[in-house]
């Protein structure tokens, strides 16, 4: 039985909470084919884009503390944990929590795991070296709240990496259930909060300028922005876009940021 939810969390951390302890059984397989995947195998995305491909990882992960700001089943925290970094994940869903849980013990990789939300984390400052987010906090949360929080727990000089929707996008899907369409559906200016029709989540999402305005005002100097197109042939489990579309225009985005000393 699902504990009781904390009425005084914001009302986009209490309905994703509930959406994704609804949801966390339809991810368990595709957390366990993430964990299943060994150093220098891991991939990205909904269309699996090969990390040694991308190279969003730090070469230089040996003995650094990292945060992964919405966990879910805890695969990237793994990845990190077996290039010698040592992981702590955070999730709002306590469910997703339990299935990271129940993995960490079939590989024998221990690590912290906090159910929280990735607004308010309980870190002192400047804790770690790394914080990333995939598909995490960096679309549950709102940016304007987790943002500041990662600079606060980062050390300088610290990176942020994290991966998003691509802008354009959440410009053109109708929902979360259907495909991306060639028209803009949604306005650019004062993207933040969308909710959708057909579930009660909440999602956050900002216009490239304004990811640029935040990350500088918390005190983070950005360094790449990824743009990702599917390979030849790629399919995904995902209704929201097709790999006509996503041979166009960029599914996804990865940002990396560092902090300024």
């Amino acid at each position: 039985m699902a504990a009781p939810i904390d009425e005084s969390l914001p009302d986009h951390v209490r309905r994703n909470r509930t959406a994704w302890d609804e949801w966390a059984p339809e991810y368990v397989s595709d957390g366990e084919r993430s964990w299943d995947r060994g150093r220098g195998d891991e991939t990205w995305g909904v269309w699996a884009l090969p990390e040694r491909d991308l190279r969003f990882l730090p070469d230089d992960l040996a003995g650094q503390h990292t945060i992964e700001l919405g966990c879910g089943t805890g695969y990237v925290s793994a990845w990190l944990a077996r290039r010698g970094a040592h992981p702590v994940g955070i999730d709002n869903s306590e469910q997703q929590l339990a299935t990271a849980r129940r993995l960490q013990a079939q590989h024998g990789i221990d690590f912290p795991l906090v159910h929280g939300n990735a607004e308010t984390l309980p870190f002192p400052d400047a804790s770690f070296d790394l914080a990333i987010s995939e598909y995490g906090a960096s679309i549950w949360a709102d940016p304007r709240k987790w943002v500041p929080e990662a600079a606060r727990v980062l050390r300088p000089g610290g990176r942020l990496i994290f991966l998003v929707n691509g802008l354009i996008l959440m410009l053109a899907m109708p929902d979360a259930e259907r495909p991306a369409t060639n028209e803009l559906l949604r306005p650019l200016r004062n993207m933040h909060r969308l909710e959708w029709t057909d579930d009660d989540s909440v999602n956050f999402h900002l216009s490239h300028g304004d990811w640029i305005a935040l990350l500088r005002e918390t005190g983070f100097e950005v360094e790449r922005l990824a743009e990702l197109y599917p390979a030849e042939g790629a399919t995904t489990d995902f209704p929201y876009v097709t790999p006509e579309w996503a041979a166009q225009w960029p599914t996804e985005e990865v940002w990396v940021a560092r902090k300024r000393s």
